[in-house]
């Protein structure tokens, strides 16, 4: 009798359990709606440590992005997507002379960094995403290039060199190509990879591997909402330009062994909403650089950090909400 009841007991949990293991499944995917506009806030910090022929050199950087996305039309699952940069903030000290620019900020000290990053202010690109979700097309470098070498004459070139199509179309990647595209469960992994190349610069390889968390319970406005919890692992590889790559920099990079370490992040999906929450990743990169400058080579030892934090929201957080 005993047997009996413990049996019985252990099936009435087992059915208790079964459906919270159930609901650790979410459809991991973007949705949008025509004509419905979201925002992003995009947050870089970046600490380098680069070794000279014996001198440090720091450079630190703090850059937040403000963009918006809005859904412009859709074709057979295919979606195009108009993203505007609403907003630039930006820090940036090298060997304790600082600089910075803030757009929402009408008494920053004017400054050659400032005008510069003013240009960016309203620029739009046409985002092409397929089904699963990739930035195939970017459409508007030419008129980005055109107002950002209106402020500086001099970096035609260079842009051109380095804001090719492909690499804005990789850049923007990232932010829409994280989702599985299907239902997963906790535990199930995908991957994506991303190629960037910056031309004279070099370029990366970067692998993201997403593994779904599970569902967490979160307090929106003072309602509890479900989040879906996705860890991130990456990998990155550093390529050097092609030996044959023509550059107007004072410089060019001869050789370079980089190496990623503590690369990875977490991400917040809202799979009712069908958008990427919040993100944010972490890096470090290491390692040896050749740099040849008038014919001489010369080591550099570069130690780098770099956090990533993305928010999304329905309304800008440029405007000032009421107190």
């Amino acid at each position: 009798m005993l047997r009996c009841r413990f049996g019985l007991a252990s099936v009435l949990a087992l059915l208790l359990v079964l459906p919270a293991l159930a609901q650790d499944k979410a459809v991991i995917d973007w949705k949008f709606e025509k004509g419905k506009t979201f925002y992003q806030e995009l947050t870089t910090i970046t600490t380098q440590n680069m070794k000279v022929m014996g001198q440090e050199v720091v450079q630190k950087q703090n850059q937040t992005f403000y963009f918006s996305f809005t859904a412009k039309d859709e074709k057979e699952g295919v979606w195009t997507i108009v993203q505007k940069i609403e907003g630039v903030k930006m820090s940036i000290e090298i060997a304790g002379q600082s600089i910075s620019y803030d757009s929402t900020n009408p008494t920053t000290a004017p400054n050659p960094l400032a005008e510069f990053f003013k240009s960016l202010i309203n620029s739009e690109f046409t985002l092409t995403l397929d089904k699963a979700k990739r930035v195939t097309k970017v459409e508007g470098r030419e008129d980005f290039v055109k107002k950002l070498t209106a402020a500086n004459a001099q970096m035609q070139p260079l842009l051109k060199e380095i804001l090719t199509d492909e690499s804005l179309k990789q850049m923007a990647d990232p932010t829409f190509g994280m989702v599985a595209g299907k239902e997963v469960a906790k535990g199930e992994a995908w991957e994506r990879k991303n190629t960037v190349s910056l031309g004279p610069i070099g370029g990366y390889d970067s692998t993201y591997k997403y593994i779904y968390d599970g569902k967490e319970k979160v307090t929106v406005g003072g309602k509890e909402e479900t989040r879906d919890k996705i860890k991130i692992e990456t990998t990155l590889t550093y390529k050097t330009p092609a030996p044959t790559t023509d550059t107007t920099l004072p410089f060019k990079i001869k050789s370079a062994d980089l190496k990623t370490k503590d690369a990875g992040g977490t991400a917040v999906f809202d799979s009712a909403k069908g958008r990427l929450e919040s993100m944010k990743l972490t890096q470090k990169l290491e390692g040896p650089i050749d740099v040849e400058i008038a014919g001489q080579t010369s080591k550099v030892d570069l130690k780098q950090e770099q956090t990533t934090e993305i928010k999304t929201s329905d309304t800008s957080p440029l405007v000032k909400k009421p107190t």
